[in-house]
């Protein structure tokens, strides 16, 4: 079995302390301590985003903008606020760049529909990766439906890379967006963004990033990789769900028409005509989601505490540690790039089914992802039903990872 390092310590983040701050990881599962393995799906919140919310709804719940009385001002001070700590959080210029929204599905759903109606015609392409979460296939799926145009895929090798020189030749001038995923979520592959845009760039293409895995394991510079739409949700750093983020240089969202109509998007409104509001707002119809924004401000705040430099240090030692133990079980086979990832490791166990070795390891208190994890076309070309996928979070310890080891070990001479 692979020895452990018991040290506490990770690269500058004390793992003990912090775990502290985050009230579900004491909990137990099945008689035993929870090992949190499915941050890829949601991270767990700590007590300064749980307090956060409770504040608002205990101390200013108040709906936000135009109200005179004093908790509607406060309730949007912290809602605004949230929005500037977007900003800066992902390095935007304004933070009238910044759309609340309620995840990464809406926020590509906003760009699909709204980039479509105004730009998109038949015979155009929407050019994305094969290895594509369903919420950034679907939604241009539909859209190329609508318009007659085609939506091309850039091909991966069998290890879970894009191929670039595939882009390139499929880079046409009929390309009239790209959308692509910053980090896999079910491979951990980081893709090379910032090269898909430069080339995009140069034929005057925009891009889309979907940032929802990036977000929480690799600094984000929406202005250094130049891209036109970035996506990311709340709740996989550690804030609220239901909160998600759109960014967009102010050029773009100014041509884009609005996604939904209803209050707050418009300035005026009358029987014969409408005219909508400045940004942000004229992508935020209706009553916002004012708690989710403030934890997610909350969120950002405990990160910054931390220091963002240490968490990835932190990830990036565990998830070192974490694949050369995987890769010492027998048996166990990695799904994706064994270098060039963050977050994910994806793996089978033999010949056994995914959802077999996970209800094993949940028995143990072990929560990890089984299944496609949304991205059916990734399965289908590795030819497997799914994978197993344990994600990793700063919190994590390398004991736990000892522990889901031992696991799998105790799943293989079960299912054996």
């Amino acid at each position: 079995m692979y020895q452990s390092e018991t040290e506490m310590m990770v690269q500058g983040i004390d793992v003990e302390k912090v775990r502290n701050d985050f009230p579900l990881l004491t909990r137990t599962v099945y008689g035993k301590p929870l090992v949190y393995f499915d941050n890829a799906a949601t991270s767990q919140k700590p007590t300064a985003v749980l307090d956060a919310l409770e504040d608002y709804y205990r101390l200013y719940n108040s709906n936000v903008h135009r109200g005179v009385h004093s908790l509607s001002q406060e309730a949007t001070e912290a809602y605004e606020g949230a929005r500037k700590k977007v900003a800066t959080f992902i390095n935007a210029k304004k933070a009238e760049e910044i759309i609340f929204t309620r995840g990464t599905t809406e926020s590509i759903n906003l760009v699909a529909a709204s980039f479509a109606k105004k730009f998109l015609k038949e015979g155009d392409v929407v050019l994305i990766s094969a290895m594509e979460h369903h919420s950034n296939i679907v939604p241009w799926q539909m859209v190329c439906a609508e318009k007659g145009a085609t939506l091309q895929v850039i091909a991966m090798n069998e290890f879970g890379e894009l191929l670039m020189d595939d882009f390139a030749r499929k880079l046409t001038c009929n390309v009239k967006i790209v959308s692509v995923t910053y980090v896999s979520n079910s491979l951990g592959t980081i893709n090379p963004v910032g090269e898909i845009i430069r080339q995009a760039h140069e034929k005057n293409i925009p891009v889309l990033v979907d940032a929802a895995q990036a977000v929480v394991h690799l600094p984000i510079d929406v202005q250094a990789l130049d891209a036109d739409f970035l996506a990311f949700s709340g709740h996989k750093i550690y804030g609220p769900t239901g909160l998600g983020i759109l960014y967009g240089k102010e050029e773009w969202l100014n041509a884009l028409p609005p996604y939904q109509g209803g209050g707050e998007m418009i300035k005026t409104v009358s029987f014969e005509k409408t005219t909508y509001n400045e940004l942000p707002y004229k992508f935020e119809a209706g009553t916002p989601d004012v708690a989710g924004a403030i934890g997610l401000g909350a969120a950002i705040d405990y990160v910054e505490q931390l220091g963002r430099d240490n968490v990835f240090s932190a990830e990036d030692e565990l998830l070192a540690y974490a694949m050369r133990a995987l890769q010492a079980v027998k048996g166990l086979r990695i799904v994706g790039p064994l270098s060039n990832r963050v977050g994910s490791i994806s793996f089978l166990l033999e010949n056994f089914h995914p959802f077999d070795v996970g209800e094993i390891l949940d028995k143990q208190g072990i929560a990890v992802r089984t299944g496609h994890h949304c991205t059916q076309p990734v399965m289908d070309f590795f030819n497997i039903p799914g994978t197993v996928r344990a994600s990793l979070a700063f919190y994590n310890t390398k004991a736990e990872i000892d522990k889901l080891v031992a696991g799998l070990e105790k799943a293989r001479m079960l299912l054996g």
